[in-house]
């Protein structure tokens, strides 16, 4: 449980409307589901599900160079994101440890977005501020108290969405725009990205209009989804979950050092660029020879569920790795499905999850997403 008082976003009275099971999600208060995780894990799969996510943070980077100082602490080559569109990065400690994950959008040659995780808001804006020396010319604002974020997620996302504003605030996947002129008289910004793998939008508008928003796109058929089914939806596509999927050590109490990685380890096909200079990155090619990399597994057989913390062994019983995460798959017939750190293993070959202390389950290894 979090210390202190939780918080609640904009859309906390919404959630209650709606009967939503709200939990404590890193200090807020959030709806972990309103009918069941399957039912709107499959929702967002088959048609369009509709998150809060208001609970991430909103930076804005600004300054004639602030596409080459954010590159310089960034795994990503920032400068060669084109104006309008959006990408992954990974940030460092200097010893090379991924510090948190993060989106950005570049909304011109002089301001960026980016969106920091939740729980690492804070962290990140110290670590911005000590990068940021004070002829670099950035300025930095945290936008995160005034802004509300949704996720509209889903092959019926674009339907619903015009259904909502009207025609005219479609962006294609991984690409950034202003709201324009729409029905609902609401501004801020939208990106074609989301936490799903399926087709969809973030939208960015003030908090005292969020309700607004969030009721058109109900009213409109978009589903109402939870933190539970985001977790499963986020795991069939292998997407890494900062805090559970990495950890940075500055965070760590010293029981988690298993968590401790680099952008090499986490296997991530994109969003490493090596060619540029960035903190960190000499400890990411030293460690670039490291046997013991992020992989996925799936179920062969029937047994306990995979959940984070269980042990991978080898057919012989040797430990190779462990997951970081894991869970029935809803679109796969609730498979279970995980993902983790495992040594000397191709895809393909098979191994065991030790599920629960009297059973071992037999997994093969793949290369996420699982659908």
């Amino acid at each position: 449980m979090s210390e202190g008082p939780l918080v609640r976003t904009a859309l906390y009275d919404e959630h209650v409307a709606l009967d939503g099971n709200i939990v404590d999600f890193h200090g807020f208060e959030l709806p972990i589901w309103y009918s069941n995780i399957k039912a709107e894990h499959i929702a967002t799969r088959e048609t369009s599900g509709l998150f809060d996510v208001s609970h991430m943070g909103t930076f804005r980077f600004t300054g004639s160079k602030v596409r080459e100082w954010l590159e310089s602490v960034a795994t990503q080559k920032v400068t060669s994101i084109p104006v309008g569109r959006c990408a992954y990065t990974h940030f460092l400690d200097k010893d090379g440890f991924i510090i948190d994950d993060m989106i950005f959008a570049v909304v011109s040659e002089t301001e960026i977005l980016g969106v920091p995780n939740a729980s690492m808001i804070d962290v990140m804006w110290d670590w911005f501020h000590e990068c940021s020396p004070a002829d670099s010319g950035v300025t930095i604002e945290n936008l995160s108290p005034e802004m509300s974020i949704i996720a509209l997620q889903g092959p019926q996302s674009k339907l619903l969405l015009d259904a909502a504003f009207g025609e005219g605030q479609h962006v294609g996947r991984f690409k950034w725009s202003t709201l324009s002129e729409n029905s609902l008289g609401v501004e801020g910004w939208i990106q074609g990205t989301g936490y799903t793998g399926e087709a969809g939008y973030e939208i960015f508008v003030p908090n005292d209009s969020i309700a607004l928003v969030w009721r058109a796109l109900i009213n409109a058929g978009a589903t109402p989804v939870g933190l539970g089914a985001r977790d499963t939806l986020r795991l069939e596509k292998g997407y890494l979950l900062s805090g559970v999927d990495f950890l940075w050590p500055g965070l760590d109490d010293g029981s988690n050092k298993f968590l401790a990685r680099d952008s090499w380890e986490t296997n991530v096909p994109f969003g490493l660029d090596i060619e540029h200079d960035f903190i960190g990155r000499d400890s990411v090619i030293s460690h670039s020879d490291s046997d013991e990399r992020w992989w996925g597994i799936k179920y062969v057989e029937r047994g306990p569920l995979p959940r984070p913390g269980k042990d991978v062994l080898s057919l012989d019983g040797s430990k190779i790795g462990q997951l970081t995460s894991g869970a029935p798959s809803p679109s796969l017939g609730n498979t279970g499905i995980g993902i983790g750190y495992i040594s000397g293993v191709s895809e393909g070959d098979e191994v065991l999850i030790v599920a629960s202390p009297r059973s071992s389950v037999r997994a093969v290894i793949t290369r996420p997403p699982f659908v």
